[in-house]
């Protein structure tokens, strides 16, 4: 798939929960992490999706948010990978952030040069991702 979004992970589509309206999607990535994705019902049926289907799960670099310190709170997001920033470049208003995980996948958030210099992010720190359900998109190839 050919798309402008920076962050594109192929994986399989674990489960699938139908409510009258919405949908909940677990994809199941090759290094281990599941991301949850929230869609309409519509959306899902219109897709196929079902278990063992193969899908990407999508999310611009904008809807990603860098954590380097939840002081005991919890966030209500629910997918939050930890990892290590891997690389940092530094734009006029707002930088490229590259948070790479133990399993070796990678997520490239953007974020303002203020955030960079609040949260003192650099090359080696530590870092959670975090994105809302709802910021997933999902790709899937409908069966013929």
């Amino acid at each position: 798939m050919k798309s402008t979004v920076r962050n594109q992970f192929s994986g399989t589509v674990e489960a699938v929960e139908l409510a009258p309206v919405s949908a909940q999607v677990l994809i199941a990535m090759p290094g281990g992490e599941k991301i949850v994705a929230t869609m309409t019902r519509t959306a899902a049926e219109r897709l196929q999706l079902r278990p063992g289907a193969a899908a990407m799960a999508l999310i611009k670099a904008s809807a990603i948010a860098l954590v380097t310190d939840f002081d005991g709170y919890q966030l209500s997001a629910r997918n939050q990978f930890a990892g290590r920033i891997s690389r940092l470049e530094r734009g006029a208003v707002s930088s490229l952030v590259v948070v790479t995980l133990a399993s070796g996948v990678s997520f490239t958030a953007t974020v303002t040069n203020d955030a960079v210099d609040a949260l003192s992010l650099t090359p080696g720190a530590a870092a959670t991702v975090v994105f809302k359900a709802y910021a997933v998109m999902v790709a899937a190839r409908p069966a013929a």
